[in-house]
C-alpha cells in the first residue's frame, strides 16, 4: 500500500471495520477530491480543502433532491462527517465512454443512447427552481468573454487554427441571449463521466454533480461533443421529441468551439495542460 493511500484507509477502516481486508484502490487523481475504491464495489471521495468540502456537501444535497426525479441512476451520495470529511457511493458498474467506443456502437444502441440521455436532460430541465437553490444549486461558472479569450487562447494555438479561433470568437461576440432562457442542468455531460456497460453497448448511470447548476440551456448539450456530434444530434432530436422546445444546433456547436477556446484561456497560466487543451481546440476545428 502507498503512503498516499495509507491515511484514506485509516479513515475507511475507522468507519468499517469490516472492510479491513478489502482491496483499496487510489483512483486518478481529480480536481477537487481524492477517490479510493475498496473491492470495486464503493468509492470513498475524500475532499482537498473548504472548498471542496463545500463542493462534496452541495454535491450530496443536489444528488437527493434529483434523485427522486430521474430514470437515469446517479450516485446515492452518504456523507460521513468528521476529521476527515468523506462521501460514500456505490460504485455505478460501467466504464469511460469514449469516441473509439461510441463509433463502434451498432446503430440500435446509439438510438438507445440518445434517447436515454435526451430523457435525462429532459427531465433534469424540468426541476423547479426553487427545488434547486434550496438543495444549494447555484450558476455554473460563467466562461470568459470574447475579448478575454482573445488575448489568452490565440497566442497558445498554432497557426493553422488562429481562422478557427477568430471565426468561433467573433459568433461568441455577436450571441444573443440563450432562447430558452437559464435552467438547472448537469454541464458536464462528457463520457468521462458516465458509467457505460460496453459489452451490453448500455449506460448504466452519470456521476459527479460537483459542476451541475443554473446555466443558459443550450449550453448543457455542448459536452457530449467530447464523444461524437452525432450522439450529440441524436440527444437534441429526442430532447425536442420530449420536451416540446427547438433546440438551435448551429449555437450549440458555436458555444462547442467558445467552450474549447475557453478552457486554453482559462489554463494560460499552466503551461502542462496546454498540449491537451490545443489538441482539444483542434479536434473540434477539424470538424468544421
Amino acid at each position: 500500500m502507498t503512503s498516499e493511500l495509507a491515511p484514506f484507509r485509516t479513515a475507511i477502516v475507522a468507519l468499517h471495520p469490516d472492510l479491513a481486508d478489502a482491496a483499496f484502490r487510489l483512483l486518478p487523481g481529480g480536481w477537487h477530491s481524492r477517490a479510493v475504491a475498496v473491492d470495486e464495489r464503493r468509492v470513498f471521495k475524500f475532499p482537498q480543502g473548504e472548498a471542496a468540502e463545500r463542493a462534496l456537501r452541495r454535491e450530496a444535497s443536489i444528488l437527493a433532491a434529483i434523485r427522486p426525479h430521474l430514470a437515469m441512476r446517479v450516485p446515492d451520495l452518504r456523507l460521513h462527517e468528521g476529521a476527515p470529511l468523506f462521501s460514500e457511493h456505490a460504485i455505478i458498474p460501467g466504464d469511460h465512454l469514449e469516441t473509439v467506443h461510441y463509433e463502434t456502437l451498432p446503430e440500435p444502441a446509439r438510438g438507445a443512447l440518445g434517447e436515454t440521455l435526451a430523457r435525462f436532460y429532459a427531465q433534469l430541465h424540468a426541476l423547479p427552481r426553487p427545488l434547486m437553490e434550496a438543495a444549494g444549486a447555484r450558476p455554473v461558472e460563467r466562461w470568459l468573454d470574447a475579448d478575454a479569450i482573445a488575448a489568452r487562447a490565440p497566442p497558445l494555438l498554432p497557426e493553422d487554427l488562429l481562422g478557427f479561433a477568430n471565426e468561433t470568437l467573433s459568433g461568441w461576440r455577436a450571441l444573443s441571449p440563450d432562447p430558452h432562457g437559464e435552467t438547472y442542468g448537469f454541464f458536464d455531460g462528457h463520457g468521462w463521466n458516465m458509467a457505460f456497460d460496453h459489452a451490453a453497448g448500455r449506460l448504466n448511470g452519470i456521476y459527479d454533480f460537483a459542476d451541475s447548476g443554473f446555466g443558459p440551456l443550450h449550453q448543457d448539450f455542448i459536452y457530449t461533443n467530447f464523444i461524437s456530434p452525432d450522439l450529440t444530434a441524436r440527444i437534441a432530436d429526442g430532447y425536442e421529441r420530449l420536451t416540446g422546445r427547438t433546440l438551435d444546433r448551429g449555437r450549440i456547436h458555436l458555444l462547442t468551439g467558445v467552450h474549447r477556446l475557453w478552457e486554453l484561456a482559462a489554463l494560460a497560466e499552466a503551461p502542462e495542460h496546454h498540449a491537451a487543451m490545443i489538441a482539444s481546440v483542434a479536434a473540434w476545428a477539424a470538424r468544421q
